[in-house]
Protein backbone atom coordinates (compact mmCIF):
# COMPACT_ATOMS: atom_id res chain seq x y z
CA UNK A 1 0.00 0.00 0.00
CA UNK A 2 1.33 3.45 -0.98
CA UNK A 3 0.44 6.08 1.62
CA UNK A 4 -0.28 9.45 -0.02
CA UNK A 5 -0.87 12.87 1.52
CA UNK A 6 -2.41 15.43 -0.86
CA UNK A 7 -1.62 18.93 0.37
CA UNK A 8 -3.31 22.10 -0.89
CA UNK A 9 -3.35 25.68 0.36
CA UNK A 10 -7.17 25.67 0.10
CA UNK A 11 -7.28 29.47 -0.15
CA UNK A 12 -8.57 30.01 -3.71
CA UNK A 13 -10.85 27.01 -3.25
CA UNK A 14 -12.74 28.84 -0.48
CA UNK A 15 -12.61 32.39 -1.85
CA UNK A 16 -13.09 32.22 -5.64
CA UNK A 17 -16.43 31.12 -7.10
CA UNK A 18 -14.81 29.83 -10.31
CA UNK A 19 -12.57 27.49 -8.30
CA UNK A 20 -15.51 26.36 -6.16
CA UNK A 21 -17.39 25.46 -9.35
CA UNK A 22 -14.50 23.45 -10.84
CA UNK A 23 -13.37 21.83 -7.57
CA UNK A 24 -16.30 21.86 -5.10
CA UNK A 25 -14.32 19.80 -2.59
CA UNK A 26 -11.09 21.71 -3.21
CA UNK A 27 -8.18 20.77 -5.45
CA UNK A 28 -6.96 18.40 -2.73
CA UNK A 29 -10.35 16.73 -2.51
CA UNK A 30 -10.55 16.25 -6.27
CA UNK A 31 -7.06 14.78 -6.55
CA UNK A 32 -7.87 12.46 -3.65
CA UNK A 33 -11.06 11.34 -5.43
CA UNK A 34 -9.31 9.98 -8.51
CA UNK A 35 -6.29 8.59 -6.68
CA UNK A 36 -8.56 6.72 -4.28
CA UNK A 37 -9.78 4.57 -7.19
CA UNK A 38 -6.40 2.79 -7.13
CA UNK A 39 -6.50 -0.34 -4.97
CA UNK A 40 -2.94 0.09 -3.75
CA UNK A 41 -3.29 3.76 -2.71
CA UNK A 42 -4.22 5.02 0.75
CA UNK A 43 -4.99 8.74 0.43
CA UNK A 44 -5.53 11.54 2.94
CA UNK A 45 -5.51 15.32 2.62
CA UNK A 46 -4.11 18.31 4.50
CA UNK A 47 -4.29 22.08 3.99
CA UNK A 48 -2.49 25.27 4.93
CA UNK A 49 -5.06 26.05 7.64
CA UNK A 50 -4.57 22.81 9.58
CA UNK A 51 -2.35 22.73 12.65
CA UNK A 52 1.29 22.84 11.45
CA UNK A 53 -0.27 23.04 7.94
CA UNK A 54 -1.38 19.45 8.46
CA UNK A 55 2.20 18.28 7.89
CA UNK A 56 3.23 17.25 11.36
CA UNK A 57 6.12 14.91 12.03
CA UNK A 58 3.61 12.12 12.58
CA UNK A 59 1.88 12.75 9.24
CA UNK A 60 5.10 12.95 7.21
CA UNK A 61 6.55 9.88 8.92
CA UNK A 62 3.56 7.90 7.65
CA UNK A 63 3.58 9.42 4.14
CA UNK A 64 5.25 7.63 1.22
CA UNK A 65 4.42 10.34 -1.34
CA UNK A 66 3.48 13.96 -0.67
CA UNK A 67 1.53 15.73 -3.43
CA UNK A 68 1.81 19.48 -2.94
CA UNK A 69 -0.16 22.35 -4.53
CA UNK A 70 0.55 25.95 -3.46
CA UNK A 71 0.21 29.46 -4.86
CA UNK A 72 -0.87 32.51 -2.84
CA UNK A 73 0.56 31.68 0.59
CA UNK A 74 4.12 30.73 -0.30
CA UNK A 75 5.74 33.33 1.99
CA UNK A 76 3.34 32.63 4.86
CA UNK A 77 4.21 28.93 4.93
CA UNK A 78 6.14 27.92 8.03
CA UNK A 79 9.93 27.76 7.63
CA UNK A 80 10.01 24.93 10.17
CA UNK A 81 7.48 22.83 8.27
CA UNK A 82 9.23 23.52 4.95
CA UNK A 83 12.48 22.23 6.42
CA UNK A 84 10.63 19.23 7.87
CA UNK A 85 9.38 18.30 4.39
CA UNK A 86 12.92 18.59 3.00
CA UNK A 87 14.26 16.32 5.74
CA UNK A 88 11.70 13.65 4.89
CA UNK A 89 12.39 13.89 1.16
CA UNK A 90 16.09 13.43 1.81
CA UNK A 91 15.27 10.35 3.89
CA UNK A 92 13.20 8.81 1.06
CA UNK A 93 9.70 10.32 0.96
CA UNK A 94 8.52 10.97 -2.59
CA UNK A 95 7.38 14.47 -3.58
CA UNK A 96 5.12 15.59 -6.42
CA UNK A 97 5.10 19.39 -6.74
CA UNK A 98 2.18 20.67 -8.80
CA UNK A 99 1.93 23.89 -10.81
CA UNK A 100 2.90 26.98 -8.77
CA UNK A 101 4.45 24.82 -6.05
CA UNK A 102 7.63 25.48 -8.03
CA UNK A 103 7.94 28.62 -5.89
CA UNK A 104 7.26 26.96 -2.54
CA UNK A 105 9.81 27.29 0.23
CA UNK A 106 10.44 23.56 0.39
CA UNK A 107 11.08 23.18 -3.35
CA UNK A 108 13.39 26.19 -3.48
CA UNK A 109 15.33 24.67 -0.58
CA UNK A 110 15.55 21.28 -2.27
CA UNK A 111 16.52 22.72 -5.66
CA UNK A 112 18.88 25.42 -4.34
CA UNK A 113 17.70 27.93 -6.97
CA UNK A 114 15.22 30.79 -7.39
CA UNK A 115 12.74 28.66 -9.42
CA UNK A 116 11.73 31.79 -11.35
CA UNK A 117 9.99 31.67 -14.74
CA UNK A 118 7.73 33.64 -17.12
CA UNK A 119 3.94 33.38 -16.85
CA UNK A 120 0.69 34.51 -18.46
CA UNK A 121 -2.93 33.56 -17.83
CA UNK A 122 -5.31 31.59 -20.01
CA UNK A 123 -3.68 30.22 -23.13
CA UNK A 124 -3.93 26.84 -24.83
CA UNK A 125 -1.22 24.33 -23.96
CA UNK A 126 -0.04 21.32 -25.90
CA UNK A 127 1.75 19.02 -23.51
CA UNK A 128 4.22 16.89 -25.47
CA UNK A 129 5.53 13.60 -24.11
CA UNK A 130 9.23 13.71 -25.02
CA UNK A 131 10.38 10.68 -22.99
CA UNK A 132 7.72 8.06 -23.78
CA UNK A 133 9.71 5.20 -22.21
CA UNK A 134 9.79 6.81 -18.76
CA UNK A 135 7.52 5.10 -16.16
CA UNK A 136 5.61 8.35 -15.56
CA UNK A 137 4.75 8.43 -19.29
CA UNK A 138 3.28 4.91 -19.35
CA UNK A 139 -0.04 4.95 -21.22
CA UNK A 140 0.25 8.66 -22.08
CA UNK A 141 -0.28 9.82 -25.68
CA UNK A 142 2.29 11.79 -27.65
CA UNK A 143 0.42 15.07 -27.08
CA UNK A 144 -2.29 16.24 -24.68
CA UNK A 145 -4.20 19.39 -25.59
CA UNK A 146 -5.21 21.51 -22.59
CA UNK A 147 -7.70 24.12 -23.89
CA UNK A 148 -7.08 26.63 -21.10
CA UNK A 149 -4.06 26.77 -18.80
CA UNK A 150 -1.70 29.26 -17.20
CA UNK A 151 1.43 29.61 -19.31
CA UNK A 152 4.79 29.02 -17.71
CA UNK A 153 7.74 29.94 -19.91
CA UNK A 154 11.50 29.56 -20.08
CA UNK A 155 13.95 30.41 -18.74
CA UNK A 156 13.02 28.26 -15.76
CA UNK A 157 15.69 28.59 -13.06
CA UNK A 158 16.08 24.97 -12.02
CA UNK A 159 19.13 22.72 -11.67
CA UNK A 160 19.60 20.09 -14.36
CA UNK A 161 16.77 17.55 -14.01
CA UNK A 162 17.33 13.81 -13.95
CA UNK A 163 14.66 13.52 -16.66
CA UNK A 164 12.54 15.91 -18.72
CA UNK A 165 9.46 13.85 -19.55
CA UNK A 166 7.01 16.50 -20.76
CA UNK A 167 7.47 19.77 -22.61
CA UNK A 168 4.71 22.35 -22.83
CA UNK A 169 4.09 24.44 -25.95
CA UNK A 170 1.70 27.38 -25.47
CA UNK A 171 -0.42 29.19 -28.02
CA UNK A 172 1.46 32.45 -27.42
CA UNK A 173 4.67 30.75 -28.55
CA UNK A 174 6.41 29.99 -25.25
CA UNK A 175 7.81 26.58 -24.32
CA UNK A 176 8.50 25.06 -20.92
CA UNK A 177 10.00 21.99 -19.26
CA UNK A 178 6.63 20.94 -17.87
CA UNK A 179 7.43 17.58 -16.30
CA UNK A 180 10.81 17.01 -14.66
CA UNK A 181 12.24 14.56 -12.17
CA UNK A 182 14.97 15.13 -9.60
CA UNK A 183 16.66 13.06 -6.90
CA UNK A 184 17.55 14.59 -3.55
CA UNK A 185 19.14 12.27 -1.01
CA UNK A 186 17.00 9.11 -1.06
CA UNK A 187 13.91 10.93 -2.31
CA UNK A 188 12.43 11.15 -5.81
CA UNK A 189 10.76 14.40 -6.90
CA UNK A 190 8.45 15.07 -9.84
CA UNK A 191 7.60 18.64 -10.79
CA UNK A 192 4.50 18.95 -13.03
CA UNK A 193 3.43 22.31 -14.45
CA UNK A 194 -0.26 21.97 -15.53
CA UNK A 195 -2.95 22.68 -12.93
CA UNK A 196 -3.92 26.35 -12.56
CA UNK A 197 -6.77 26.70 -10.08
CA UNK A 198 -9.20 28.43 -12.48
CA UNK A 199 -8.76 25.75 -15.17
CA UNK A 200 -10.28 22.23 -15.01
CA UNK A 201 -6.94 20.63 -15.88
CA UNK A 202 -7.13 17.90 -13.23
CA UNK A 203 -10.41 16.71 -14.80
CA UNK A 204 -8.47 15.53 -17.88
CA UNK A 205 -8.02 11.73 -17.69
CA UNK A 206 -4.50 11.82 -19.12
CA UNK A 207 -3.41 14.36 -16.49
CA UNK A 208 -4.83 12.11 -13.79
CA UNK A 209 -2.91 9.18 -15.28
CA UNK A 210 0.36 11.15 -15.19
CA UNK A 211 -0.12 11.99 -11.50
CA UNK A 212 -1.05 8.37 -10.74
CA UNK A 213 2.06 7.12 -12.55
CA UNK A 214 4.18 9.70 -10.73
CA UNK A 215 2.98 8.44 -7.34
CA UNK A 216 4.22 4.94 -8.16
CA UNK A 217 7.50 6.30 -9.54
CA UNK A 218 8.21 8.54 -6.53
CA UNK A 219 7.16 6.06 -3.84
CA UNK A 220 10.15 4.74 -1.85
CA UNK A 221 11.12 1.21 -2.76
CA UNK A 222 13.01 -1.11 -0.42
CA UNK A 223 14.68 1.66 1.57
CA UNK A 224 14.64 2.49 5.24
CA UNK A 225 12.63 5.67 5.86
CA UNK A 226 14.60 6.66 8.98
CA UNK A 227 15.90 10.22 9.38
CA UNK A 228 19.63 9.98 8.96
CA UNK A 229 21.98 11.46 11.54
CA UNK A 230 25.58 12.56 11.13
CA UNK A 231 27.74 9.93 12.80
CA UNK A 232 31.47 9.78 13.31
CA UNK A 233 33.13 6.80 11.64
CA UNK A 234 35.62 5.12 13.95
CA UNK A 235 38.37 2.83 12.67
Amino acid sequence: MIRITVWNENKHDQELDIVKKIYPEGIHGYIKSFLSKENDFEVRTATFYDDEHGLTEEVLSSTDVLIYWSHALQDEFSDEVAQRICTHVLSGMGLIALHSAHYSKMLRLLMGSTMTLKWKHDVEERLWCIDPLHPIAEGIPECITIPQEEMYGEPFDIPAPDDVIFAGWFSNGYVFRSGCTFTRGKGKIFYFQPGHETCPTYHIPEIQKIITNAVRFCAPKNIERGIRENKEIKN
